[in-house]
C-alpha cells in the first residue's frame, strides 16, 4: 500500500504557515504585510510545478507528487520571488516556471540523497526509498530532473545553460563529498568546495536567473549570485550544526546523519582540530567507525561540545549571512530587499 498524497504538491505545512515560520516570530510588521503576496507567489509556483508531474504511469505520478509534498521549506522559490519583486517587478509571472524548475531540481537531489544515505525519514514522513522502494525512488528523482528542464526550456539559452551548470555542480559536490567520507584530513578548503557545489551554486544560479529575466544590469545579476552563494554557505553551516544539536521533531528526521555517514563537515573538522591529542584520537576513531551505535554518536556530540565548536560555527554562519546582506548594496532599498536581508539572517539562525 502506498502513502496517501496531497491533492497538490505543497510542503507539509500550509504555505502561509511555511512563510510565517521562515520569516520568524520577530519579523517586523512591514515584512508581515508581505505575507499574503508571498503566499500567492508560492501558490502560483507550486501549481506550475504540479502541472508537469503527471505521467502515463500512475505509480510514477504518485511518487513524484509524494516527493514534492516533502520538498522542504520552498526557500529557493521564496528567494527568487523576493529578489524579482525587489527589482521593482509587480508580478512574478515571468519567473514562475523557472522557480518551479529550480524547486524540482532541489527536490530531485533530496530524493537521490535519501537513496545514497539510506535515510528512513524526511520531514517526519517515510523517505522516498522507504515509501516506494529504492528503484522507484531513483527513477522518480530522474523524472523530476527531466520535468525541471521541461520548465526551464521556456527560457532563453543562457538561463537553460545556467540550470544545467548548477546541476553539474550538484553532481560534482556529491562526488567530492563521497571521496572524503570518514576522512578528517580533508580540510576546510575541501568542505567549502563541496558546500559551494551541493548547496550554494543552485541558489546563486536561481537568483542570477531571476535578475536576468527582470532585465537587471550585470552588476545586479552578479550581486544576486553573490548573495545566493553566501546564503547557501550560511544555510549549509547551520544545517551541519542542526544535524548534531537540533531538535529532531522540528527537523523531521533523526540527528547525527553526518557523523553516521562519515561526512567531513566543519563540525567534525573543527572539533577534531580543537581537541587535545588524547580526545582527538578518540574522536577520529569514533568518526571512522562504519557502523556507529547510539553511544558512539552521543560521545561524538559530547566531544564536539567539549571542543566549543558550535558557538564558533554559529558565528561563522552569521558572518556568511552578513556577506550576503552586504552583496545586496546595488539593489534599491525596499520591503523586498529587507525581506532578502531577513532571509539571509534566517539561513544562519534557523531551527528547522
Amino acid at each position: 500500500m502506498t502513502p496517501s498524497v496531497p491533492a497538490a504538491p505543497v510542503a507539509d505545512a500550509s504555505l502561509e504557515s511555511l512563510v510565517e515560520r521562515t520569516l520568524g516570530r520577530d519579523a517586523s510588521a512591514e515584512l508581515g504585510e508581505l505575507l499574503p503576496v508571498l503566499v500567492r507567489d508560492l501558490e502560483a509556483i507550486d501549481w506550475r510545478l504540479s502541472e508537469v508531474l503527471g505521467s502515463r504511469f500512475a505509480d510514477l505520478t504518485e511518487a513524484a507528487r509524494y516527493a514534492c509534498a516533502m520538498g522542504g521549506k520552498r526557500v529557493r522559490p521564496l528567494l527568487m520571488a523576493a529578489a524579482y519583486r525587489a527589482l521593482g517587478r509587480a508580478s512574478i509571472g515571468p519567473i514562475v516556471s523557472l522557480a518551479a524548475a529550480f524547486q524540482l531540481i532541489h527536490t530531485a537531489t533530496l530524493v537521490h540523497d535519501d537513496v545514497i544515505d539510506r535515510a528512513e525519514t524526511r520531514r517526519g514522513r517515510p523517505s522516498m526509498p522507504r515509501a516506494y522502494g529504492v528503484p522507484l525512488a531513483i527513477v522518480s528523482g530522474d523524472y523530476l530532473f527531466v520535468r525541471a528542464f521541461e520548465l526551464a526550456a521556456e527560457y532563453p539559452r543562457p538561463i537553460i545553460l545556467r540550470c544545467g551548470e548548477s546541476c553539474a555542480d550538484l553532481v560534482e559536490g556529491e562526488v567530492l563529498q563521497e571521496a572524503t567520507r570518514f576522512d578528517l584530513s580533508a580540510g576546510r578548503e575541501h568542505y567549502f568546495r563541496v558546500a559551494e557545489r551541493k548547496t550554494a551554486a543552485i541558489i546563486a544560479a536561481a537568483l542570477a536567473s531571476a535578475g536576468e529575466i527582470a532585465e537587471a544590469g550585470g552588476a545586479v545579476v552578479e550581486a544576486l549570485a553573490t548573495y545566493g552563494r553566501a546564503v547557501g554557505i550560511a544555510f549549509q553551516i547551520r544545517d551541519d550544526l542542526l544535524d548534531v544539536f537540533g531538535d529532531p521533531d522540528l527537523l523531521g528526521k533523526p540527528l547525527f546523519s553526518d557523523f553516521r555517514e562519515g561526512n567531513a563537515t566543519l563540525v567534525a573538522l573543527d572539533t577534531h582540530r580543537a581537541l587535545d591529542p588524547k580526545r582527538q584520537a578518540e574522536f577520529e576513531h569514533l568518526f571512522q567507525l562504519r557502523r556507529k551505535r547510539s553511544r558512539h554518536l552521543l560521545r561524538l556530540r559530547e566531544l564536539t561540545e567539549l571542543a566549543g565548536t558550535a558557538p564558533l560555527l554559529a558565528r561563522e554562519a552569521e558572518e556568511w549571512a552578513g556577506r550576503a546582506i552586504a552583496a545586496l548594496a546595488p539593489i534599491p532599498t525596499s520591503p523586498y530587499r529587507r525581506l532578502l536581508e531577513r532571509l539571509a539572517r534566517g539561513a544562519a539562525e534557523r531551527r528547522f
